[in-house]
């Protein structure tokens, strides 16, 4: 396997460290900090409120409420997940938490770390690159205790499955990143660079379906019905009233242009789709990895919900796309710029004035997330691909069949 092969790589070593001390300074930050009212004379909360979210679905779901609903004497906003991540929320629900959101924090975190350590090909030294690129940026993902390590490990891990053929694995990592974020459905697009797409359908359809009713066993058919009618609602109104740090966002921030996001999420995906009409490229490792890339570019790009912590996973892409194949100066100076400006910009390394006074109200957390996916899809539009563009030559170039 390809974990086997870099685990004894002593920088690797280290940065399976680092990130266990991510996830748990993390986790102990968030347990030992006060708790804070979002509002003026509010109800106060826990600082891992998140967690609490997630936590509260799992026993509003077996007592049979709607999990769609306001609990301001539990939780502070609502809860926006399926039914399927509900239940899956069991495996932390019943342990106290300072267990509890310590194992989910992990699990954030090592999936990435796995995630990465399983993509073919990539010397340790590089694999090193990506994990340290990603550090920080996963530090802030988990410091607000939410599930975007998840997602991108999951794709990424996704991807990973299918390089070795494990289509039915990774048609459960997908599936299941949809019912968590339904931005995730953009990782189906990768199923049609593989052979076998009758086998990864019928696994997709499954997995689909089973997640979909296995709420079932602790809600009852008639409940869970109600909820997706309720979860599907939720979704319409969040989109409608929200911008986030996507490419509508900085739209709005730098040009104060108010567009449809109806149809900037129609023109990313037929642009996002294009690349694919080169099927002649799909045995091309690098290819495939810039569709990843692309990919997980994309679920921040054009997502109304992005928000700083779930950058994690388009810093994820940009490591991805700039290792995928031989990169120049200028490649060079994009992920350094791409560092600066969506981490380093919102620490506490960039004076608080510069943050309130021109990173946030200009989303400049979002611009290099928009600038490499646009690098991204032209290197995939025009670019010409052969097995020798990822070095060192590596086996892991498919036939079509």
């Amino acid at each position: 396997m390809e974990i086997n092969k870099v685990w004894k790589s002593y920088s690797i070593q280290l940065l399976f460290a680092l990130y266990l001390l991510v996830a748990i300074v993390a986790s102990l930050q968030d347990l030992l900090h006060a708790q804070k009212a979002y509002l003026p004379n509010g109800l106060f909360y826990f600082e891992y409120n998140n967690y609490i979210i997630f936590k509260n679905s799992y026993f509003h779901l077996i007592e049979g409420k709607d999990l769609y609903r306001l609990f301001p004497a539990e939780q502070w906003d609502l809860y926006k997940y399926s039914p399927a991540f509900s239940l899956f929320f069991s495996l932390f629900a019943y342990f106290p938490d300072y267990i509890g959101l310590v194992l989910w924090s992990l699990l954030n975190a090592l999936l990435v770390f796995f995630a990465i350590l399983q993509l073919p090909a990539f010397s340790p030294q590089k694999k090193s690159w990506m994990l340290l690129f990603c550090a920080i940026e996963l530090l802030g993902s988990i410091q607000n205790a939410q599930s975007n390590g998840l997602m991108a490990g999951l794709i990424i891990m996704a991807f990973a499955l299918m390089e070795q053929k494990r289509y039915g694995w990774a048609a459960f990592c997908i599936v299941f990143s949809v019912y968590i974020k339904i931005f995730g459905a953009a990782a189906f697009a990768l199923c049609l660079l593989y052979p076998s797409k009758t086998k990864m359908a019928t696994y997709i359809i499954f997995w689909m379906l089973f997640l979909a009713i296995i709420p079932a066993l602790a809600a009852g058919f008639s409940q869970l019905g109600i909820l997706y009618q309720h979860w599907f609602r939720l979704l319409q109104d969040d989109h409608m009233v929200s911008q986030g740090l996507s490419l509508v966002g900085v739209l709005n921030a730098w040009f104060r242009v108010n567009v449809s996001k109806n149809e900037v999420a129609i023109a990313g995906i037929l642009i996002f789709c294009i690349p694919l009409l080169r099927w002649k490229y799909y045995s091309i490792y690098s290819f495939r990895l810039l569709m990843l890339s692309s990919v997980l570019l994309w679920t921040i790009v054009f997502n109304h919900k992005a928000e700083s912590p779930t950058f994690i996973i388009s810093m994820c892409g940009i490591a991805i796309w700039y290792f995928a194949k031989s990169r120049t100066r200028g490649d060079r100076f994009l992920l350094l710029l791409s560092f600066v400006l969506t981490t380093l910009s919102v620490s506490d390394l960039c004076p608080r004035f510069v943050r309130e006074e021109f990173i946030r109200p200009y989303r400049i957390k979002a611009l290099m997330s928009v600038v490499i996916w646009i690098k991204v899809v032209i290197e995939l539009m025009f670019e010409k691909f052969s097995a020798g563009d990822f070095q060192p030559k590596m086996s892991t170039d498919i036939e079509l069949r």
